[in-house]
């Protein structure tokens, strides 16, 4: 019996990829939730696109390791929003996550560019 492919939705990220784009994100500095999803969404030229059922609890379960810092402040529109900054710990995790996605994106080429 032979079985389907899944085929990836528009925009689906990477399994187990959100924490290192969210982490990645704030190396520019501190930024609201929505703005963190409008970063990867729009600088992956909408190939990603992050939910708001995903983003929040990640950002608090980074938030709860240390990895993320938050205060409120007030958004570009004036409205009351939750910033979130990146700490070294951070950072540190920041470097073992892409170092991991380097290895295996490479190893998985690799694969790929077999015949």
């Amino acid at each position: 019996m032979f079985t389907k492919a899944k085929k990836s939705l528009p925009g689906e990220l990477v399994q187990g990829t959100l924490d290192m784009l969210i982490l990645k994100t704030l190396c520019r500095g501190a930024m609201h939730g929505y703005a963190i999803a409008e970063f990867i969404e729009s600088t992956s030229d909408a190939i990603l696109r992050v939910e708001e059922g995903a983003l929040y609890p990640a950002l608090h379960r980074l938030e709860l390791r240390g990895w993320l810092a938050a205060e409120w402040g007030v958004s570009e529109n004036n409205r009351r929003a939750k910033f979130y900054r990146l700490t070294a710990a951070g950072r540190r995790q920041l470097a073992e996550e892409a170092s991991y996605w380097t290895r295996m994106t490479a190893g998985i080429a690799r694969i790929m560019e077999t015949a």
